[in-house]
């Protein structure tokens, strides 16, 4: 149908328009009028109490971008792709912002801003703000990183303002929280909205949920006698007040200093004054306090969505709300809506796993939980469904351990577990811990049939007393699981997605079974007897030197071959040449079109052909394999190739630990003597034996999902020739479900570009809870960091004290690590570990005793710390450290020490 042509008399449409009321605009105008002015549209149009006002668009700047002369901020933006320096950026933000000041602004659009004013009102005094499309986002809010001006009366100065506001866009700051949070700077805009002031007796900010703690039905609100920039600004020490969001009851008063006020001045301008006397009164009565909370529950249910705002309470008594934007920083609530209050726990976390996993990914997890819960006689609903004990938040995934702790057997030995595994996650879980009354009797009814069936008991008395038989069995084992993996021939799309199916819902527990008796009881049942046996005797720290260096750990065969290919490679010059000279997508690149020197495409392909299912956060099988792409062995060869010290090298160093470990078991065994120190040696070498199968059971593991990831993947290769999908990713942000519904002719596009990009927001998440309860509240939070004056303090991983420079690395992959750089990391998996060669210590804020980094850490001889709270962002890079292993503590030393 062809739209009929605009009458004189018609409005503009509003992506070419210069002016818009504030009532003429909606949240979906973002990329027209900012997030700042979307937002106050909405609440405008929704009949909440906005102040009058309008909105200079986006295409205002745009044509007032287009007339500075000359290419000056194509030349900035080019520049700012180039990744520079900090003090570059500086530079360059200075260059664009005194560009834009210097044009003159358009009379179109001086005389659309002056109409505009006077329509507010004869000489109004107003707020003039910034509104950038980049801005009070789901995802990032960029608060206060664009100016505001309060209190400007005349349309020549309100002109000005709006001048000022957009050179804000390139303020220094501006442009590095662009930068920090992946936004193109090319693809922002600013509009600017123009609103009548508000001469506010108080005013302050509002959150409809705990920003915190994250838990939902509590208000907080800060208030301050004066305009709400005070509190808004951080110069004051507002009053703060938690009121319950349903019942309006006052749960928390705290009265801030209330030292600073800023008013309004008659003719325009604010005036900063310091007050004095009303410290021990609180600036908002208990009706307003509840008037606010409702206000705040009224825009909360039209957004569905908790919402951090501003408002301004009049000296006429009139609420007024400036502000609403989303509290980006909320941990999203589980997508499975809870009765009561529900206690998760983050099991991709404590698997090492920080970032989202892929929709498919946690179909898979769905998929074996309902295998092992059918096995173990829990109840299935739907196997592809999975148990009713895992939940889904932030696309990572959780497990309802509500009832876990509230029994008898669950509440002792689940956080016992985790002790050695995800120590702060212990202690979390032990202070959520209900009193723990009744029978042991239901959990071994469970677990009983399980031990039977696949012989458990016998398995771990086995393995401590035949350790070499115990391990030939293992092996054949994983044999018969290759055989049964194996690529299978003339199935059809259908049938490879029963098989990805039946994989998973029938592999999980027998590794589980088979292998971790051995793996674990075994190992570990040995190593807690000689701890039992020496008691006393064993100094703080001292038995985990007997881990070091530990033989059969098929993780430590992995990054020695790839370190003992880095030294061949090493020796050859056209190959060296390409890894210290090629980055490493480059790399990737050439090895699939055979563009490579000879003797590193041979060298890599032999170690993949061997290794090549693994990968970084490898537990997702949504993500691609190092045989899919090897960017990440590249970019590991070449650090490999940094390490010059004979006494550094990595094979050196694990062969050091090995004696080290012997030389520890015989003075543990002098110093118990006699019959005891016998069966402390007997049990300490059976420990050493056998430790090092902890990496087995989630190897095996991993290959199964590498199988599975090449069924779907041919799964996919059916639907793309079918036109059902752009390409053959796009499975892997669908469930096994939607799978075989898209096999038989439905359209997933719109679904999977929807998860796409969700899957990016989430990517962007720095702060995962370790476990999170139903309404949002993060109990972790609710605890003090333990802090040393001179640093922080984690659980003891590994011994030794390493002084050295800091390096904070978010993804292994093409992450640059000096030799000797103490790694700090969120977290690891198998697919960290190439870095642990080359560092000289390792500090996360994940783990315990016994979690992966930790094991991996001791095995190479360097010490490490883990559960350390907020490492990654308390230290950065180029900081000296020095991590004490024994202790737990990292010393972060000044600048000059």
């Amino acid at each position: 149908m062809t739209r009929a042509p605009h009458k004189p008399t018609d409005p503009p449409p509003a992506e070419t328009a210069l002016v818009l009321r504030l009532e003429e605009i909606s949240a979906a105008m973002l990329p027209t009028v900012g997030g700042k002015a979307a937002n106050l549209g909405e609440l405008t149009r929704a009949g909440l109490p906005v102040p009058p006002g309008f909105c200079l668009t986006t295409e205002a700047y745009r044509q007032v971008a287009a007339s500075v002369p000359g290419p000056e901020l194509a030349t900035v933006l080019d520049a700012l792709d180039a990744a520079p320096t900090p003090a570059e950026l500086a530079q360059l933000a200075a260059r664009a912002r005194k560009a834009l000041l210097g044009v003159p602004v358009p009379a179109v659009i001086r005389d659309g801003v002056a109409a505009a004013y006077q329509a507010l009102g004869p000489e109004v005094p107003v707020a003039v703000r910034s509104s950038a499309t980049a801005e009070d986002l789901p995802s990032a809010s960029f608060a206060g990183q664009q100016d505001t001006y309060l209190n400007v009366v005349g349309p020549a100065e309100v002109s000005d303002a709006v001048q000022r506001c957009w050179a804000s866009l390139w303020t220094e700051r501006a442009v590095s929280y662009r930068a920090a949070n992946g936004v193109d700077h090319r693809a922002v805009r600013l509009a600017v909205v123009v609103q009548r002031m508000v001469d506010a007796e108080v005013a302050g900010v509002m959150f409809t949920a705990n920003p915190v703690t994250g838990r939902r039905g509590e208000t907080v609100i800060d208030a301050n006698p004066g305009l709400g920039e005070a509190v808004v600004s951080g110069a004051v020490n507002p009053d703060r007040f938690v009121v319950d969001g349903e019942r309006g009851d006052i749960r928390e008063r705290r009265l801030g200093d209330k030292r600073l006020t800023i008013r309004a001045l008659a003719g325009g301008g604010t005036q900063t004054r310091r007050s004095s006397g009303d410290a021990d009164r609180a600036c908002l009565t208990d009706r307003q306090l509840r008037e606010l909370t409702t206000l705040g529950q009224r825009v909360q249910r039209h957004y569905g969505a908790p919402q951090d705002t501003e408002w301004a309470l009049g000296a006429d008594g009139t609420l007024w709300l400036t502000q609403a934007r989303p509290i980006t920083t909320l941990y999203p609530l589980p997508d499975e809506p809870a009765d009561g209050i529900r206690v998760y726990f983050c099991a991709s976390l404590a698997q090492g796993l920080v970032g989202p996993i892929t929709p498919m990914g946690l179909a898979a997890f769905r998929a074996m939980s309902s295998g092992f819960s059918i096995r173990t006689g829990g109840p299935v609903t739907d196997p592809l469904a999975g148990s009713e004990l895992m939940v889904t938040a932030g696309a990572r995934l959780f497990l309802d351990v509500t009832g876990a702790l509230a029994s008898p057997a669950g509440g002792r030995l689940l956080p016992r577990v985790l002790d050695v595994m995800e120590a702060r996650s212990a202690v979390v879980l032990r202070s959520l811990a209900t009193e723990r009354t009744g029978s042991w009797w239901p959990f071994l009814r469970r677990m009983l049939p399980v031990l039977v069936r696949y012989r458990i008991p016998p398995r771990v008395v086995f393995g401590a007393l035949c350790p070499a038989a115990a391990r030939r069995r293992l092996d054949r084992f994983g044999q018969q699981l290759r055989t049964r993996l194996a690529r299978r021939q003339g199935l059809t799309p259908e049938q490879r997605l029963d098989v990805a199916r039946e994989l998973l819902n029938s592999s999980f527990l027998p590794i589980a079974a088979t292998v971790g008796p051995v793996a674990l009881g075994s190992a570990f049942g040995m190593f807690g007897l000689a701890s039992a046996l020496l008691g006393k005797d064993a100094g703080p720290g001292e038995l985990a030197g007997v881990l070091r260096g530990l033989p059969h750990n098929v993780t430590t065969e992995m990054d020695l071959q790839l370190w003992a290919l880095a030294g061949r490679l090493g020796a050859h010059s056209e190959a060296r040449r390409a890894l210290t000279d090629i980055p490493a997508a480059e790399l990737s690149r050439r090895y699939r079109t055979g563009e490579l020197p000879r003797a590193l495409r041979s060298g890599v392909a032999e170690f993949l052909g061997r290794w090549g299912h693994r990968a970084v956060a490898e537990i997702d099988l949504g993500l691609p394999r190092w045989s899919e792409d090897p960017r990440h062995i590249f970019g590991v060869l070449a650090n490999y190739l940094r390490v010059t010290d004979p006494a550094a090298a990595p094979d050196a160093q694990f062969r050091n630990g090995a004696a080290a470990a012997e030389e520890t078991i015989q003075r543990l065994v002098t110093r118990a003597g006699g019959l005891r120190g016998v069966l402390v040696g007997f049990a300490l070498r059976r420990a050493r034996e056998l430790a090092g199968l902890r990496e087995l059971p989630k190897y095996h593991f991993i290959e199964v999902l590498a199988s599975v990831r090449r069924e779907l993947t041919e799964v996919a290769e059916a639907l793309v020739a079918a036109g059902r999908i752009d390409a053959v990713d796009d499975l892997f942000f669908l469930t096994l479900a939607e799978a075989g519904q898209a096999l038989h002719g439905s359209d997933p596009r719109t679904l999977i570009a929807g998860r796409r990009e969700q899957y990016q927001d989430e990517r962007h998440r720095r702060r995962v809870p370790r476990v999170l309860l139903s309404d949002g509240t993060e109990p972790e939070a609710l605890a003090k960091v333990a802090v040393d004056e001179n640093g922080l303090v984690g659980t003891a991983a590994s011994t030794g004290t390493v002084t050295g420079i800091a390096r904070v690395v978010l993804d292994p992959v093409g992450a640059h690590l000096e030799p000797g750089e103490i790694l700090v990391a969120p977290s690891t998996d198998p697919g960290w570990t190439p870095l642990f060669l080359t560092a000289g210590a390792l500090v996360m804020e994940m783990g315990g005793a016994n979690s992966h980094g930790a094991v991996v850490a001791r095995e190479y001889g360097i010490p490490a710390v883990v559960g350390v709270a907020d490492a990654t962002t308390r230290i950065t890079t180029g900081d000296r450290v020095t991590v004490h292993g024994a202790s737990g503590l990292i010393t972060l030393h000044p600048a000059d020490g």
